[in-house]
């Protein structure tokens, strides 16, 4: 009935309070409702479209701005989560940059962290990464900043669950700490993101509700308790990188350098 569906709707609509794109998705679809599930369908059909178009436009762009600033050939890229085509429509946001560099044959490898708690780079960024037959390497995410700074990495490319006005970025938690590294290291962090990722109404990154997570994430394993029973556990899932750490932000539009 009408009140299970309005139901529904407002619980996809709020899975992922600090990501933006999925609100705005349904945002989007929800004013065809009245007109059919064809017009819906239709809808839902051309947003995944676009999605697609603007992955595979921002990877050029992408691939293009890292290529005009790096010199080293072939390039070691890092990046942190999945942000892939099993986390997109298709294609990929800052996958979808390595994707590219790969092509161009001028990719050496990646450093993908393992992403902890859920481990989205061990098992789905590796996993696409081995599909395309580009080399990798998975780490620790422990093992990032050293990484960055022992020279091993030319630059770090990560996507965004949220941009704020000022460029402020939402993303995995441990996004932060590898901007960090790269500043001190001296190489570029850039984010990969769509326009449906920008979100004007939030005004810096101190406005981002930050979604916390089911503690047992971080105190078992595997189903079994790991921790003793009177740890708790602090378990963000995202993490705000402030716009002054960003060399660039590059979306399907083009590229903003916040940090510049």
């Amino acid at each position: 009935d009408a009140d299970a569906l309005d139901a529904a709707i407002r619980r996809i609509r709020d899975a992922r309070p600090t990501a933006v794109n999925l609100a705005g998705g349904v945002d989007r679809v929800l004013p065809l409702r009245a007109a059919g599930v064809a017009a819906v369908v239709a809808e839902a059909e051309a947003v995944v479209r676009e999605d697609v178009a603007a992955n595979k436009a921002m990877g050029a762009l992408g691939a293009d701005w890292i290529l005009a600033r790096v010199e080293r050939r072939p390039l070691r890229v890092l990046t942190h989560c999945n942000t892939g085509s099993l986390a997109t429509a298709g294609w990929g946001t800052a996958l979808g940059v390595i994707r590219e560099l790969h092509a161009r044959g001028v990719l050496e490898t990646v450093y993908a962290d393992e992403t902890r708690p859920l481990l989205q780079g061990s098992r789905l960024t590796a996993w696409e990464l081995d599909q395309e037959g580009i080399p990798h390497f998975v780490q620790p995410d422990g093992a990032a900043a050293s990484t960055i700074l022992r020279g091993l990495v030319d630059v770090a490319v990560i996507g965004a669950d949220r941009i704020a006005k000022n460029g402020d970025t939402a993303n995995k938690i441990g996004s932060v700490g590898v901007a960090l590294a790269c500043a001190d290291a001296g190489i570029p962090f850039v984010v990969a993101a769509p326009q449906t990722t920008f979100d004007p109404h939030t005004p810096h990154g101190d406005a981002i509700e930050i979604e916390q997570r089911p503690e047992t994430e971080v105190l078992e394993w595997s189903g079994l308790r790991v921790a003793p029973k009177a740890s708790r556990a602090f378990n963000p899932a995202f993490d705000v990188t402030p716009a002054r750490l960003i060399n660039a932000i590059i979306s399907e539009t083009g590229v903003w350098e916040p940090g510049e």
